[in-house]
């Protein structure tokens, strides 16, 4: 008899009880046992195998509905040092599990793959992408799980600052989860319509000075007064925080890490930041405006499953049965189109690190090219155009050559 361990690790995302309940009832009906772990690799590492529970058809048929994880999860990282990945390995084996589902982002994946070679084809090994982040390397434009969900979430939410903001004439600096990527701040700016995004991916990938941060949406603001209109929603991915210059970012240098030696970045106080710089910048042109920060992400990652994620979760967790069953292991479950196809493990590394490769926003597609052009910034054609020039002009008391110097550059 085959038995299937279930695995869950990193952050919540809607959907991971869709795939425990499909591969469960799914392994039931082939015969096999399935063994539920609970938080993660957390305890595993420390060889302890009383942290499971028994999964049977009975007690999983409606949890597919369900936010949140039934077996929890934890970011406890088993590649750090080579005894706790040899206990993983050594306790799965405790509990007789020769077929691992395992289900998590990039981090989860590189541990996924380093348990495989260690387990050396004792233990078959899928792993099932899921963050809201959407940062795995899938091919083409698949989502990961859970990512459709939290945008929906978001756009909801950026919608009603929005309005917000037209009421109380304000402005929001609504700061989005996606620890590098901006696939979920741009995916839910685009949808809601929101004034301004800035994520990683516009920004180029060297160190980020905070002035041009500031300046980006300094910018905007300026912009829409010229407009007359004196409120807005700006965007902001949280990944940027990671870019910032330290020296500009206070508390960065310190700031706290995880398992996998990544800046905590709810530790970073960007949303904050911005704001007490945007109004500093505003002060000095004699603007003065109401400006709050919002962090939006937490409220996102236990939703319930929209139909979307329902529906593609359960065909990942049968597919991972069925990948494991027929032998295969060492991969990552996709569906492309109508098919699960699984991608080897080696496919999704990053040469350069040896860990998974991230997936970031293409910024030359024309999805892409639309979310910025639908968006309020200062752009070149503003300063071709004396009218334009002349009503910033009126905003901000400056000349036109004033206007030109300020916020013509990047």
């Amino acid at each position: 008899m085959a038995t299937f361990g279930i695995v869950v690790g990193g952050g919540p995302a809607p959907g991971i009880n869709g795939v425990i309940g499909a591969a469960t009832i799914l392994a039931r009906r082939e015969g096999a046992k399935v063994v539920g772990i609970v938080e993660g690799f957390r305890w595993l590492m420390e060889g302890n195998v009383d942290h499971t529970l028994d999964l049977r058809i009975g007690m999983v048929s409606r949890v597919h509905l369900l936010g949140g994880s039934i077996l929890q999860t934890s970011r406890a990282n088993p590649t750090k040092q080579p005894g706790d990945l040899e206990r993983v390995v050594e306790s799965l084996e405790k509990l007789g599990i020769d077929h691992l589902i395992t289900i998590g982002g990039d981090d989860t994946a590189f541990s996924a793959r380093r348990v495989a070679e260690t387990a050396e084809g004792r233990i078959r090994v899928a792993h099932v992408p899921k963050t809201i982040d959407n940062d795995l390397p899938l091919p083409g434009e698949i989502p990961t799980f859970g990512f459709e969900t939290a945008r929906e979430h978001a756009t909801r939410l950026i919608s009603h600052l929005m309005e917000d903001a037209r009421t109380t004439q304000r402005w929001y600096l609504a700061v989005v989860m996606g620890r590098k990527a901006g696939h979920l701040a741009l995916g839910a700016a685009k949808a809601a319509g929101a004034t301004v995004c800035l994520i990683p991916e516009d920004m180029g990938p060297e160190k980020l000075r905070l002035a041009r941060v500031v300046g980006q949406l300094e910018g905007a603001v300026v912009k829409r007064l010229s407009m007359g209109r004196g409120h807005g929603v700006a965007v902001l991915a949280e990944g940027i925080g990671e870019l910032l210059d330290p020296e500009d970012l206070e508390g960065l240098s310190d700031a706290e890490r995880d398992e996998h030696g990544h800046v905590r970045l709810q530790e970073v106080p960007l949303g904050t930041v911005l704001r007490k710089e945007l109004r500093k910048s505003l002060g000095e042109l004699g603007i003065k405006m109401a400006v709050v920060e919002k962090d939006i992400g937490y409220e996102l990652r236990c939703a319930q499953p929209n139909a979307f994620d329902l529906d593609y979760t359960r065909d990942l967790g049968a597919g991972a049965v069925r990948t494991l069953l027929d032998g295969t292991s060492g991969v990552m479950i996709t569906r492309q189109g109508s098919q699960i196809v699984p991608i080897p493990f080696d496919e999704m590394l990053d040469e350069a690190t040896g860990k998974t490769r991230i997936r970031m926003v293409d910024t030359s597609t024309q999805s892409h090219q639309s979310a910025f052009a639908l968006q309020v910034r200062m752009e070149p054609a503003d300063f071709e155009s004396e009218d334009t020039v002349a009503a910033i002009g009126r905003v901000t008391g400056l000349d036109a050559d004033g206007v030109r110097k300020r916020y013509g550059s990047d």
